[in-house]
């Protein structure tokens, strides 16, 4: 493959990557520990938190619940962000030479 394919090819993968992102933005993720939900996007960017009803006047309590759902959410979000750039970082493997072994 020429020095132009490449750069084709790394121009046409950069794209795809951007579009995924504006994907990512779009996706919403839920996680919950105490009754505490967390949301983030695919971004990994905190959209929104509820807390219930039930753990007010107990911030210790809320302040763990808000912790564990917040690192559930982001996981979940790293899963995803994992899955959608499979397939465009699969593509570079055989851009450099570096095909399966």
């Amino acid at each position: 493959m020429g020095f132009m394919d490449q750069a084709k090819d790394m121009y046409k993968l950069q794209k795809q990557a951007k579009q995924i992102q504006k994907e990512l933005q779009k996706i919403h993720i839920e996680a919950e520990a105490d009754g505490v939900v967390v949301t983030v996007n695919g971004k990994q960017d905190f959209k929104d938190c509820k807390i219930p009803e039930a753990l007010a006047g107990e911030p210790d309590k809320i302040g763990k619940a808000v912790v564990e759902a917040a690192n559930k959410a982001i996981k979940k979000s790293q899963q995803v962000g994992a899955d959608k750039m499979k397939d465009v970082m699969g593509g570079l493997g055989g851009m450099f030479g570096g095909g399966q072994q």
